[in-house]
């Protein structure tokens, strides 16, 4: 079984639901990149498969991508930091509109993330996107628990990112042999 196979199997048919999504985007040549988990896959050594696909897009691309996407099939729901998408599997996708995200499209790197071509937000945009997530207040316990994980997984993989850590969150993960 191949990485995309298996990413298919994890994901009750997800793979076809990226590819359309990226599909989509590229073709209406709009500036995007993953977020999150899917972009710390990229950058780890140890991918791990997450039904989630966090992406952001350019802000003036927004309604654009989205309408791109309904049309593809894709359902959307709207809230006030993003824009939920689910098509035919188990993946959800999050598109983001919180400003913090913005650029990250600009300094976007093409990638292979298990199997499926794809945009990544950079490796310095990808661990501070953790970072913010990780030190929202009000998030869930067990998502700032996957996401200290995320941000150990990147150091484990990048030790030079342990003099990006807060110091705060220094504290929470082992510095690089």
């Amino acid at each position: 079984m191949n990485a995309k196979q298996f990413y298919d199997w994890q994901t009750s048919g997800g793979t076809n639901d990226v590819m359309r999504l990226v599909g989509v985007l590229e073709k209406a040549d709009v500036a995007w990149c993953t977020i999150g988990g899917v972009a710390v896959n990229h950058w780890a050594e140890q991918p791990m498969v997450t039904q989630d696909v966090d992406l952001v897009v350019a802000a003036d691309s927004v309604d654009q991508a989205v309408s791109l996407l309904e049309g593809e099939g894709f359902l959307s729901e709207r809230f006030e930091w993003s824009v939920n998408l689910k098509g035919q599997s188990a993946v959800s996708v999050q598109l983001s509109t919180e400003k913090f995200y913005r650029d990250f499209p600009s300094r976007s790197v093409p990638a292979d993330v298990h199997g499926i071509l794809m945009r990544v937000a950079s490796l310095d945009d990808t661990l501070s996107g953790k970072i913010k997530a990780w030190s929202e207040p009000k998030r869930r316990q067990s998502k700032r628990i996957k996401d200290l994980a995320d941000i150990a997984r990147l150091v484990e993989s990048h030790p030079q990112l342990w003099s990006q850590l807060p110091e705060d969150l220094q504290k929470h993960i082992e510095p690089p042999q």
